[in-house]
């Protein structure tokens, strides 16, 4: 239980950090509207349900076979979300809005679905996550499959949970998500419960 709470805690400090994410999806709403906004929040999160599904059946078939093997992948996860907290403490706004202008000459720009889908679905940042990430939380020997199948869901309903209501409020608090300070702030509060976790995670498997 004391798992899935700090699983629960850490996945909503992910959702609500600003990336490039919530960038496509302020943009998308911004420009079509609030309809089109939801439909790239659900392009997004079936992404994600994507990802969960190659971690879970990918990695269970190997986790299952070697301790050794899930011990790498919980600390490449561990060394990964700490990489992840440093991260954002670095100015990505370059980076993001190099990202979003490729997604806006991508052909698939007609469909908001689509081009969430497939802006999250080949993002190999994503991949990556969901592969450190989920793992985490599981234990060797057991049948990983189905708990990261259920991590995954419950991280994609958090996602479609935080997006809606995202788009919902984006026209009255849009000019206060967006601020350099606000977003500065969720930045570096979430770096560092990432960068703690991940430490927390080294230094514990190290018993």
């Amino acid at each position: 239980m004391n798992e899935f709470f700090t699983f629960f805690v850490l996945s909503l400090f992910v959702v609500m950090s600003p990336g490039i994410d919530t960038a496509l999806i302020t943009k998308r709403t911004i420009s079509d509207g609030r309809k089109d906004g939801y439909k790239m929040a659900l392009g997004i999160t079936t992404g994600s349900l994507v990802h969960t599904f190659a971690a879970a059946f990918g990695l269970s078939a190997i986790l299952m076979q070697s301790a050794v093997a899930f011990e790498i992948v919980k600390y490449v996860g561990a060394i990964y979300l700490i990489y992840l907290g440093l991260s954002s403490f670095i100015s990505r706004k370059k980076n993001k809005e190099s990202r979003i202008e490729k997604e806006n000459n991508f052909e698939l720009k007609k469909s908001a679905f689509k081009q969430g889908l497939f802006s999250n679905v080949l993002n190999p940042k994503v991949a990556m996550f969901f592969l450190t990430f989920l793992p985490q939380f599981v234990k060797a020997g057991e049948n990983t499959a189905q708990p990261l199948i259920i991590m995954g869901v419950i991280y994609t309903l958090l996602s479609i949970s935080w997006f809606f209501v995202y788009v919902f409020f984006i026209n009255y608090l849009r000019e206060w998500l967006l601020s350099p300070n606000v977003q500065r702030i969720m930045d570096k509060a979430t770096g560092l419960v990432l960068v703690g976790f991940g430490l927390k995670l080294s230094l514990d498997k190290q018993h």
